[in-house]
């Protein structure tokens, strides 16, 4: 099974088809949609879209740990990372075309 990767550019062509704005004005709404979000989560706010799930910031703490070649101890410092959560509706939806049925 070879995936295809989703693009901008795809969600733009999609949303052109789909909605009938012109191609300048899907590209502007998809930029706006991830602008918004991406500017929510440097916040430290959390985004939950319905049916699809959550993407949330987390704070993980400053650790040990070992380079895997030498074996030498090396402080990862703190950092944020993005987490996201798929929801039920997204996961059945997921499944079933796993499974061969429609999504």
């Amino acid at each position: 099974m070879v995936a295809k990767t989703i693009t901008r550019a795809d969600l733009t062509e999609a949303i052109y088809r789909e909605v009938g704005l012109s191609r300048n004005e899907s590209a502007q709404l998809v930029e706006t949609v991830l602008d918004q979000i991406s500017r929510a989560l440097a916040k430290g706010q959390s985004v939950k879209i319905s049916s699809f799930g959550s993407f949330s910031v987390r704070d993980k703490a400053q650790r040990v740990g070992r380079n895997l070649k030498t074996g030498e101890a090396v402080q990862i410092l703190p950092r944020r990372v993005l987490v996201f959560r798929a929801s039920h509706v997204l996961k059945d939806r997921i499944n079933k075309a796993a499974d061969g049925r429609q999504p």
